[in-house]
């Protein structure tokens, strides 16, 4: 596995071949992340995961400076995953002067959600996986469920941009008791980790709630945040929305495999994303 840091010698590289397969990362890996670079190895002839925490995504009061670097152990799980190629750059190289050219996707889509409770959130996405999708040239690209808003965004990206790159989704790997993995889970403490699981069991809740007939999204909606808030949790939202362009559904929304619902909330300090498709 080789571990490149430029722009120039990373083009280098990847010119023996004609199908890299991207996978993008901010780092500080977990099986999640390993499971995205094993379905990304036979959709290309060479696989290629990039480190780069993207300050553009991050609001001045997020964790920006305290995300976890760890690209040392980042390397050794690649590695071990069948990783080819490990593009790091600094955040001097991959933005060199400060990036005014930034793309800005609908705000019917990414103005609700996260897009509303972190706002430029993915206008700094889409920049950046622009830029990556630039240098690396890939055939196709894998992203987490768990970032289910974030994968939709991308893939209407590649589709209105006409970009000649497959885009796939890897299933949100799971602890045992349910919790979906992610980097941030490493902010919990003991007590926090152990509560961290209601997140996934609130939204259990309310797709059992679709399932046993009931149509009112609203009840759906207060009843799994009213739960949380009692368990000491601050939820921006828990909510039931339409697959295909994460809007409210409406009356003939509700047949199957059609809806997903979504939830963010804080516990302590540490903000969790969680979603089901119902």
């Amino acid at each position: 596995m080789k571990l490149i840091h430029t722009i120039a010698e990373l083009r280098a590289e990847l010119a023996k071949y004609e199908r890299p397969a991207l996978v993008p990362t901010m780092g500080n890996l977990h099986e999640g992340h390993l499971a995205l670079v094993k379905q990304a190895k036979p959709l290309g002839d060479v696989t290629v995961a990039s480190i780069f925490v993207n300050r553009l995504q991050f609001l001045p009061h997020e964790d920006f400076g305290t995300y976890p670097r760890t690209l040392e152990a980042d390397c050794a799980k690649l590695q071990a995953a069948g990783c080819d190629v490990v593009f790091a750059p600094s955040e001097q190289e991959l933005y060199p002067e400060p990036q005014g050219y930034k793309l800005q996707p609908p705000t019917e889509l990414a103005d609700i959600l996260e897009g509303h409770f972190r706002p430029g959130f993915f206008t700094g996405v889409c920049t950046v996986v622009l830029k990556l999708f630039n240098i690396v040239q890939p055939a196709a690209a894998v992203f987490g469920a768990k970032d289910y808003q974030q994968q939709m965004v991308i893939r209407r990206m590649v589709a209105q941009l006409a970009l000649p790159i497959d885009i796939h989704t890897g299933a949100t790997l799971r602890a045992a008791d349910g919790l979906a993995l992610s980097s941030r889970n490493g902010y919990l403490s003991a007590a926090e980790r152990a509560e961290a699981v209601q997140l996934s069991l609130t939204l259990k809740g309310m797709i059992a709630a679709l399932q046993q007939g009931e149509r009112d999204i609203g009840r759906i909606e207060a009843q799994a945040v009213q739960a949380l808030t009692a368990r000491g949790w601050q939820p921006d939202y828990l909510t039931v929305r339409r697959r295909h362009d994460l809007q409210p559904p409406q009356a003939d929304d509700f047949g199957p495999d059609s809806l997903v619902v979504l939830g963010a909330a804080r516990l302590g300090t540490t903000r969790l994303i969680d979603n089901l498709e119902a």
